[in-house]
């Protein structure tokens, strides 16, 4: 495996680097390893941390899921290091809000939010379930075929613990967070809005008028959307409704979402996934690595 000898940034995390990798196969791979690069600085907390989230990642097995690899730990010179699966077009964030990159048309978003949707699916449905505390469009990465890839690249480090300890946000780690944070995604999906701004503040607040039917709903819609279709507009309006309304006294599981959004757009699993995994063959050229 190389990194081009670790010199090919591609993210910077908090407690992390992002590296792009490539392996002897050609596959490309995601690197992030830990900034903290000696043994003396690396506490047992720190190490039963990291063995954590490479078990708790190990649990998570999608199509629509930037997947784990593998992980690496050395001693000399100190490392430790988790492998993912490389997704090459950037993040969601990227495509919906910087105009540099290629704008997404209706099917895409359709595509993009019901590939989100399966995986979150899947993630309730582990037990104990997965719970991502950190997701927004900015986690969601995209493939060569604008698939989703939902991530969780962080490490669990112990100043996030304490935080996490501390935080009041009782809704930070449940599954319900997970439902009301991807009515904010599909949201931000359809109207091309950040989740907040200097102009109009919370994207919930200004897309109320619209969601409550008191504005014509094709307005909340992107207006770089060449083409789109009305009535899937409103189904998917009501469903961002029910992951959002703060007011419904229990909120839709991801499970009722994602059959939901399937009736609308008639998209199944296979239809929001990759066409091509570079995960089989990532993992294949480890596993030949570790038998040389």
């Amino acid at each position: 495996m190389t990194c081009e000898d670790f010199s090919n940034i591609i993210g910077s995390l908090s407690d992390g680097v992002l590296y792009k990798g490539t392996l002897s196969s050609g596959v490309e791979i995601a690197v992030i390893a830990s900034r903290i690069k000696s043994a003396k600085d690396w506490s047992k907390q720190c190490e039963s941390q990291f063995r954590k989230k490479v078990t708790s990642l190990s649990r998570v097995n999608h199509k629509n899921f930037v997947n784990l690899i593998g992980y690496c730990e050395e001693e000399e010179p100190f490392t430790r290091m988790m492998v993912f699966e490389y997704a090459p077009n950037g993040t969601l964030f990227e495509h919906l809000h910087i105009k540099e990159t290629e704008s997404l048309d209706w099917p895409t978003r359709l595509r993009i939010a019901m590939g989100i949707a399966y995986c979150l699916e899947h993630m309730n449905q582990l037990s104990p379930p997965f719970i991502l505390k950190n997701l927004d469009t900015s986690t969601i990465y995209l493939t060569d075929d604008f698939a989703a890839k939902v991530s969780d690249l962080d490490f669990w480090n112990e100043e996030q613990e304490r935080k996490a300890t501390d935080s009041d946000d009782s809704l930070s780690s449940d599954p319900e967070s997970v439902v009301f944070k991807y009515g904010i995604i599909l949201l931000e999906i359809l109207s091309g809005r950040f989740p907040v701004s200097d102009g109009s503040g919370l994207l919930v607040n200004w897309a109320s008028p619209y969601l409550n039917q008191e504005s014509p709903m094709k307005e909340l819609i992107d207006p770089t959307l060449e083409s789109f279709n009305e009535e899937s507009v409103d189904a998917l309006c009501e469903v961002i409704r029910s992951c959002i309304d703060s007011k419904l006294k229990k909120k839709p599981t991801m499970g009722e979402v994602a059959s939901k959004l399937r009736e609308i757009t008639a998209m199944s699993p296979d239809g929001a996934t990759p066409k091509v995994s570079p995960l089989w063959w990532a993992e294949l050229e480890i596993i030949s690595s570790e038998m040389n």
